[in-house]
Order: structure tokens, then C-alpha cells, then sequence
């Protein structure tokens, strides 16, 4: 089964049950944002060339710069995907607070786990979806966008159950949302914690101690991981050579930018290249 409503400014809202169709992550579209749900199923997926399991009952979060690769044949999983024209997580985040939380710029997507009474509550939604996609009126479009915020305002209450401090202040979870924020916006330049600190008018250590505190990563892994993240996207889909993406992301030197990308994936960028392109003519 699957859904689509097109709105205004080239709006797109998809709801894909895949029970009983077959479905490859070559029909989504790039450019979207994605809720993947492992209804009554599991299964594995390919993210930035990462093999994710995603075992039955929980929730994943793609942003539309992370590269999705799946197959799944009748299997109980249901995918919610939404571009930005349909709903700008960014422009609305005071409505759902979810920019810089669920949706990052990192090879290491959110996933959560329902509880049981979460489950019914996500069944139920999902039910609301389902009659307003098949209720063709003028107002179809904002009956779905509001289930669309109430979708994300239930995972962002669910995802705060994995912070170290579940219970933390708004203000440093807003604290940790603007980093993630400020390093979407500026780790082409900025690689180092200090930068971001100063953006955020915080000392270095201030910043590390805020995330060992009430984050699961710290901040320089976050710089890393959107770096490799972005190095994997040229090398993979751009015609820029080696030294024209070190030289994109920042790095002065050739030499720097394969050192930090051969730590990072324990290949070289020439290396990783070449497997992607052989990979590409199977």
C-alpha cells in the first residue's frame, strides 16, 4: 500500500506500508525526510554504506542527506517521507523541536525502541493517516500535516528517553540542538569544538561537559561523523577529484584530508572511491 499527497510549492507526503508490496529505496525520493517503522518485522539497511539492523518495534530517522539502500518484500514496515516544501522541520521547529535532534547529518541515525503502549499509539496514527489519505478533499493537506507534527512531537518524547538524563532541562537540550544545528551549517570551515564554543558564546570544556552529561556522543565525534559523512557523498556522486573535496571540506592539504578519512573508514579516499565505482559497474 502506498500513499502520496502532492500540495502546494511541490509538497510531497508519502505513507508506504510495505505488508503486502515489494518496495526498494530507489523509489524514495533524495530529498526527503524519512520515519522508518519496523512494525511487526525486522530488517537490515544499507545508510552511508553502513549496514543498520532494524529489529522489529522501533523507529529510525533519515535525514535527506543520509543514503538509504533497501529491498523489503512483504514485510511489516511502514515509512513516513515528507520534503521540506511539505513541512520545513527548520522554519517550524519551535512546533516540534525536532531539528538537531531527530534528524541529524551523521552515519549514525536515531533509533528508538517502542514500548508497548507506544505501540498502540503509533498503530493508532497510523490509522488516522490511512482514512485521511483516502479522504480526497480540499483540507486533506492540513489534516495530514498536523498528524505529521503529532508524529514527530510523540518521537521527540521517545527519543528523550535515550539521553543520558531523560528528565534534562529544555535549555540543555536547546543547547545541544544548536550545536548539531551549527555544525549542519558550518563544518565545511569549522572542525575544531573550540569553533562551535565560540559560536555559542561557551568555553570548550563547558561544550564537552554539556554532552558527556546529557548526550550519547561528543561533540568532536558529531563534527567527525558529518564530515565522513559529506567526504562519502562527493567521493561516491560528485566529479570532483581527491584534492577538490579536501580542499571543499576545509582541509589545506591533500595529505590531511586522506590521513583523517583513512582513520575515520580505514580506507584511503582514493581507495574508497575505487570500491564505490566498482561497485557501481556489477
Amino acid at each position: 500500500m502506498h500513499y502520496k499527497h502532492t500540495g502546494k510549492n511541490n509538497g510531497l507526503f508519502e505513507l508506504i506500508d510495505t505488508a503486502t508490496i515489494k518496495y526498494s529505496s530507489n523509489k524514495l525520493l533524495s530529498d526527503c525526510y524519512k520515519v522508518v517503522w519496523a512494525r511487526n518485522d525486522s530488517i537490515t539497511l544499507g545508510v552511508d554504506g553502513y549496514r543498520i539492523f532494524l529489529d522489529k518495534n522501533h523507529l529510525l530517522f533519515l535525514s535527506q542527506l543520509n543514503t538509504v539502500e533497501f529491498e523489503i518484500a512483504h514485510k511489516d514496515i511502514i515509512i513516513y517521507s515528507f520534503n521540506r516544501e511539505f513541512y520545513c522541520i527548520r522554519d517550524h521547529d519551535a512546533e516540534v523541536s525536532c531539528n538537531g535532534f531527530l534528524f541529524l547529518g551523521s552515519s549514525s541515525p536515531l533509533i528508538v525502541e517502542l514500548s508497548e503502549k507506544e505501540q498502540k499509539s503509533f498503530h493508532l496514527l497510523y490509522d488516522f493517516f490511512v482514512e485521511e489519505f483516502e479522504t480526497m478533499d480540499h483540507i486533506q493537506g492540513e489534516m495530514l500535516l498536523v498528524l505529521l507534527k503529532r508524529l514527530l512531537i510523540k518521537s521527540v518524547r521517545i527519543a528523550r528517553k535515550l539521553l543520558p538524563k531523560e528528565d534534562m532541562p529544555k535549555s540543555k537540550l536547546n543547547a545541544i540542538r544548536k550545536f548539531n544545528l551549527l555544525v549542519e551549517m558550518h563544518f565545511r570551515e569549522k572542525h575544531k569544538v573550540s569553533d562551535y564554543a565560540t559560536l555559542m558564546h561557551v568555553t570548550p570544556k563547558s561544550l564537552s561537559n554539556l554532552f558527556s552529561r546529557y548526550f550519547h556522543k561528543s561533540p568532536l565525534k558529531i563534527i567527525n561523523e558529518r564530515l565522513i559523512l559529506e567526504s562519502k557523498r562527493l567521493l561516491e556522486f560528485s566529479d570532483k577529484n581527491i584534492n577538490e573535496i579536501g580542499y571543499i571540506l576545509g582541509f589545506n592539504e591533500i595529505s590531511h584530508f586522506s590521513k583523517f578519512f583513512k582513520t575515520h573508514v580505514g580506507l584511503s579516499p582514493t581507495e574508497y572511491q575505487n570500491i564505490y565505482v566498482d561497485k557501481k559497474n556489477l
